[in-house]
């Protein structure tokens, strides 16, 4: 007997939460850089840097494929 619980996620499922995690993470570093222009001193330099290391961040992220789960002994 299997657990429902047990079940992972489609690849589908998997493949569309990562492409909608990297586009927000890619619209965060678009208003970053916005930001960058229209403020001065250190906040600019704050939202260069997020600007700058975000896209790493988001492929890391995006990159992370799904955890395997054990398989589930049946009883």
């Amino acid at each position: 007997m299997y657990s429902v619980t047990g079940v992972q996620t489609s690849l589908h499922e998997d493949l569309s939460l990562r492409k909608k995690r990297y586009l927000i993470s890619m619209s965060i570093r678009t208003v970053c850089f916005m930001l960058s222009v229209v403020t001065h001193g250190w906040l600019r330099w704050v939202f260069v840097g997020f600007a700058v290391f975000l896209p790493y961040i988001a492929v890391v992220m995006a990159n992370a494929g799904r955890t395997r789960t054990p398989q589930p002994q049946p009883y």
